[in-house]
């Protein structure tokens, strides 16, 4: 296996924590940290370690497959490495839209939206089944054209370690510059929120130019405060219930469903139905705007 930086990071990602709980006592924002939810959060994270050391194997190994089939060959060349952060980000972007439009990712990446606290261990809210959805696809063309397999990983745990520090509300907003290229806590608060106006926006992983770039950006607006969580809120600190409820009701719906809806259950926006009975997010947003127009 290769070098992996998250697993170094851990530590850092603990002290941060714990500075981040000093911190929203010391000014009195006793409801930043919840402890069944912090609890559940930290469970998540433990669980999402061991997961990946089961698959991230395989996940190597189909890296290195793609990789041997390709006539590319890009090798180890220094400046391979700051070409293969940028464009593993972008396949982060896309594997992210992707997991927040086609419920068979989202039954992974919920995972990471359950909670309604927005505090650092929420970035510990990790997908335990992300090798089961097939994320790992997405890393794929990157392979196809000639980056090396662990190369790929490496940039990748680094994208992940990024993002760990924008999961906080403590930090409002950076200078002007710093929030036109790069994600922030302010862009990424958007991304966890349920108000209508922010669903479904803020991708990025390190670099938001991607949201601009593609249409999805949405700056936060201090005027419309941000609730966080999913848009049928979990309810519930039940881990296991947390980590596999999505497929569970994805499953019942394909069941339940005329046979000729049943692929789409899987494939479809989260919130579809074939009967129109849920809304999807671009429906929620539409209302919301209609609404708005008329007021």
């Amino acid at each position: 296996m290769p070098f992996d930086p998250v697993a170094y990071a851990i530590p850092l990602f603990v002290a941060l924590i714990l500075g981040e709980l000093v911190w929203s006592r010391r000014v009195g924002d006793s409801k930043s940290y919840e402890w069944c939810d912090t609890g559940t959060s930290l469970a998540f994270g433990l669980g999402s370690t061991v997961a990946g050391a089961l698959t991230g194997g395989l996940t190597a190994a189909m890296l290195v497959w793609v990789h041997d089939l390709s006539p590319l060959s890009i090798g180890w060349a220094w400046w391979a490495w700051p070409l293969c952060f940028v464009l593993d980000d972008l396949a982060y972007y896309w594997f992210h839209r992707s997991a927040h439009r086609v419920r068979w990712f989202w039954a992974s990446h919920v995972n990471h939206h359950s909670s309604q606290h927005y505090n650092l261990s929420t970035a510990l809210r990790q997908s335990w089944t992300g090798f089961i959805a097939l994320s790992f696809v997405f890393r794929w063309p990157l392979a196809a054209i000639g980056f090396e397999p662990g190369m790929i990983l490496v940039c990748a745990g680094f994208n992940l370690i990024y993002q760990f520090w924008i999961h906080t509300e403590a930090v409002k907003r950076l200078p002007r510059w710093f929030e036109a290229v790069m994600n922030t806590p302010s862009h990424h608060r958007v991304h966890h929120a349920v108000n209508a106006r922010y669903l479904d926006r803020n991708y990025a992983g390190t670099f938001i130019v991607w949201d601009k770039m593609f249409g999805t950006f949405v700056p936060e607006d201090d005027q419309d405060r941000i609730r966080y969580g999913i848009v049928s809120q979990l309810g519930s600190f039940n881990l296991l219930y947390a980590v596999f409820h999505e497929w569970i009701a994805m499953a019942r719906d394909v069941w339940d469903a005329p046979w000729r809806h049943k692929i789409d259950y899987l494939w479809r926006e989260p919130g579809w139905s074939h009967d129109g009975s849920r809304e999807t997010s671009d429906m929620i947003r539409a209302r919301w705007q209609q609404d708005t127009n008329q007021q």
